[in-house]
């Protein structure tokens, strides 16, 4: 009887950690194929919330329905009722917290490229911006270029309070421009991928170069955890591809 029953909460389970792999696998997809595409889960550091998020989906969930199943219990659908809706509520609060904190711009800024996260963003300004940049994207990152205030006061402002801790240009949306119109600038500052070879292996510099061979140039790309490298072909003054390489020591 015993072993009965242990084999009727093995199938609950293994049916409960089905259905929750299954909307693992979609998160998945959804946060690594379009919200973080590599490497900027990487740069931004958000696999540790979505390790969490699965932790609760695909491991606590199961295992609590493995303890409470009881064929004939009186109170059984209501105990997997509650499982249910606290596993939905934790996924429903990790995607929510990973859909705020996802790269929404790739921002062009004097001499770098920025991470812009949708949470970061100066929401202050959205009336100022232009309407292609007060909706921060769903469909993955998208490439702008960021200027300075044309008036001085303004420009002091935004330095002042860049330097107590509050928003810089990356973050003000109304500062947002399409990213050709900063084109010259951009290959301006752009260095030869060569100089990359001062700060990672050759391995790991021709990898890059082989993977995008159209690339003759670069920059630096500033995130929250990891900085990495913006690779740029020169001839159509876009960028190419962003690489796991040092753009520093």
């Amino acid at each position: 009887m015993a072993d009965f029953n242990f084999l009727i909460r093995l199938k609950a389970l293994l049916v409960h950690l089905a259905g929750s792999i299954v909307l693992a696998a979609l998160a998945l997809g959804l946060i690594y194929g379009l919200w973080y595409p590599a490497p900027l889960a990487t740069a931004v550091g958000v696999s540790s919330i979505v390790l969490l998020m699965l932790a609760v989906d695909v491991v606590l969930g199961p295992m609590l329905t493995f303890a409470v199943y009881q064929p004939g219990k009186k109170s059984l659908r209501f105990d997997l009722a509650v499982i249910v809706f606290i596993q939905l509520a934790a996924f429903a609060y990790g995607m929510a917290t990973i859909a705020q904190g996802r790269p929404a711009w790739l921002v062009f800024n004097e001499d770098r490229f920025d991470v812009a996260q949708a949470s970061d963003l100066d929401t202050r300004y959205l009336a100022d911006a232009l309407p292609e940049f007060r909706h921060p994207p769903w469909s993955g990152p998208a490439w702008v270029a960021s200027v300075n205030p044309e008036d001085v006061e303004k420009r002091n402002q935004l330095v002042m309070e860049s330097a107590l801790g509050g928003s810089d240009l990356p973050q003000r949306v109304d500062l947002y421009r399409p990213l050709v119109q900063e084109a010259d600038n951009m290959l301006a500052r752009a260095k030869p991928l060569s100089d990359l070879e001062q700060f990672n292996t050759l391995e790991a510099v021709a990898d890059a170069a082989g993977k995008w061979p159209q690339a003759d140039a670069w920059l630096p790309l500033m995130s929250r955890s990891q900085p990495m490298v913006v690779l740029i072909e020169r001839k159509v003054a876009s960028p190419v591809a962003i690489v796991d390489l040092r753009p520093w020591d």
